[in-house]
């Protein structure tokens, strides 16, 4: 199992961040290690002093396939949910001002929180909000709409290059409000108003 993930796919957060807006997906990998376990809490790691959540809309993978065409993708999964890409952020910086890759701030253990799965086709694909609150105040909130990129046309791209196997994980983007995380924080996050995943930050 894999996570294949997309960032600056919110047009918003590239510029909260100061990255241009791309003319096709971003795309960075995270191994089966960084996925928490299910009720267990996040732990700070102790090589990074600044921890931010993003969150983002996930999709599961649930058919073998290869040079996946968009108008065939919606084949590809019958669940999403939403996840947390916790991402080292000072880590992050350092790495990019040297143009090295991101994998140490972004692929570390426990850096994707997914939540709790839902059926795809109680939900319309294109409206479809997510949101994230932090010790009980709303700190993010995106719709599938606003993504520069959709997942039918980030399967497309990334099945040019990578194999999709049963069980892969897509985490879409963030939109905008990205921010730090500390020890004893909350986070809860929701498709609408229903609760799919509730981390604490240990």
């Amino acid at each position: 199992m894999k996570i294949i993930c997309v960032g600056r796919n919110y047009s918003q957060h590239a510029k909260e961040l100061n990255n241009e807006v791309p003319e096709n997906p971003v795309i960075f990998l995270k191994p089966e290690t960084a996925l928490m376990r299910k009720g267990e809490p996040f732990f700070y790691p102790e090589f990074s002093e600044e921890i931010h959540f993003e969150t983002e809309l996930v999709f599961k993978i649930c058919k073998i396939g290869k040079h996946i065409s968009s108008k065939f993708a919606k084949k590809y999964f019958v669940e999403f949910t939403v996840g947390i890409d916790f991402t080292a952020r000072d880590l992050q910086d350092k790495l990019k001002s040297k143009s090295l890759p991101w994998e140490l701030s972004k692929a570390f253990d426990q850096s994707a929180a997914v939540g709790s799965f839902l059926l795809i086709n109680e939900y319309d694909l294109n409206n479809i909000e997510f949101s994230l609150i932090k010790n009980g105040q709303l700190v993010q909130k995106g719709i599938s709409k606003d993504m520069l990129f959709s997942i039918d046309k980030i399967i497309e791209f990334a099945s040019e290059y990578f194999s999709f196997k049963i069980g892969d994980l897509i985490f879409t983007g963030t939109p905008q409000g990205v921010g730090k995380i500390a020890k004893n924080d909350h986070l809860e996050a929701y498709i609408f108003d229903k609760k799919v995943l509730d981390v604490k930050i240990k």
